[in-house]
């Protein structure tokens, strides 16, 4: 059976025509409607050139690559949201994709209301939503919910509705999913992660777009990584997240020698004259070590250091300050430094993670320094990205 192919993807690109009109040109549609638009200009953009793979029956398949790389476009073509503008897709099997969830949920309906129309977008009857109500509303922990208009959830809450109908009444030969388990809290995360270790042990045919290397690592087979519209890399999920993490190093790297000092702002009287880490590069067995130093340039009391850190996309993860670890506000006569110590057990995912930090007294700030500093993690296991770690405090005056 893993010999079968399951999907494959012959010479296959996609370009999207964007128009580029000026002001007065749109202005002038307006005026005069019935204008023949073939003088308009257009820009021709290659989401994606030239891609070719294969996906084997019973295959966990990862697609990676950073925003904007084409992955999301790819799957949309093998789903037949889109169409090739070259090449062709063939596909063998019953396939459910896992992209656009809770597409036509109503928002003036309840949760209930939405879960038994989104099980018939599906092509599911009533009598067999109804047999497996139950079990999605308890996957998706949405019991005291249900029968709220869909209007007051959160976003998290209703993609965890739509995953959850999705996966529950899902019952197909492949299944594409995008990006679908960074909802919810780390208690979801983990039974989206149970879910897939069930697939993968049906052997159910996936395709997988992620930006989680630790996850591609632990389900898939194989994966191919897309950059700049093109698959630069095929392999097994160990080679394929090494050439991952190496290419976002590296791009990250040039992007931060072309921006502009980290942004800086408060009103000064205290600030930060220094800010570093014992490494740059963190294993597991390493502890984050942050070091900062600090100045009063006039006196202040009652101030209070901290940090929080942002995962990959952006997203604050974490944080503390001097007040949650117990210690005293500060007090500093002007001219006078201080150093903290920082020691923070490493349980933060694969990727690179950066510090704001900040001075502040109450509602005040001093000195607030966004991505003063950035670190790279390096982990074989997943860990959940929402988490809380033991942090120790050395301060010397």
């Amino acid at each position: 059976m893993r010999d079968e192919i399951a999907i494959k993807i012959d010479h296959v690109s996609k370009d999207f025509r964007l128009p580029h009109e000026k002001v007065d040109s749109v202005k002038s549609l307006f005026v005069n409607p019935f204008r023949s638009r073939e003088g308009l200009k257009t820009e021709t953009q290659h989401a994606l050139k030239n891609i070719n793979f294969e996906v084997k029956k019973g295959e966990f398949f990862g697609i990676v690559g950073r925003n904007g790389s084409g992955k999301s476009t790819l799957l949309k073509i093998i789903a037949n949201i889109y169409q090739p503008t070259k090449g062709k897709v063939t596909v063998n099997g019953r396939l459910v994709p896992f992209i656009e969830l809770g597409v036509g949920f109503n928002p003036e309906l309840s949760g209930r209301e939405n879960t038994y129309l989104n099980g018939a977008l599906m092509g599911f009857s009533t009598e067999e939503v109804d047999a497996k109500y139950d079990e999605i509303v308890k996957f998706a922990e949405l019991e005291r919910f249900m029968d709220q208009q869909l209007k007051n959830y959160s976003s998290g809450m209703q993609v965890r509705l739509a995953f959850s109908v999705a996966t529950i009444l899902a019952d197909s030969d492949i299944l594409l999913i995008d990006e679908v388990l960074a909802v919810g809290d780390a208690s979801f995360q983990k039974k989206c992660y149970d879910y897939f270790s069930k697939l993968k042990k049906e052997k159910k045919t996936v395709v997988f777009v992620t930006h989680d290397m630790n996850a591609v690592r632990e389900y898939c087979d194989r994966a191919i990584l897309i950059d700049d519209s093109q698959v630069v890399k095929t392999g097994t999920a160990e080679v394929v997240s090494k050439e991952y993490t190496k290419l976002f190093i590296e791009q990250a790297s040039v992007q931060l020698k072309q921006e502009e000092k980290p942004e800086r702002w408060g009103d000064k009287r205290a600030v930060f004259t220094g800010v570093s880490v014992a490494k740059e590069k963190v294993l597991p067995s390493d502890s984050i070590i942050l070091n900062m130093s600090i100045r009063a340039n006039d006196d202040v009391e009652g101030a209070i250091v901290g940090f929080s850190v942002k995962d990959p996309s952006g997203a604050v993860v974490t944080g503390t300050n001097t007040y949650l670890e117990g210690q005293r506000l500060l007090s500093l006569k002007s001219g006078m430094s201080a150093k903290l110590e920082w020691v923070i057990d490493n349980i933060f995912s694969d990727g690179e993670y950066t510090f704001d930090i900040a001075i502040a007294s109450g509602s005040v700030i001093h000195e607030w320094w966004d991505d003063a500093i950035a670190i790279r993690f390096v982990r074989e296991n997943h860990v959940p990205h929402s988490i809380v770690p033991p942090v120790r405090l050395k301060i010397d005056k």
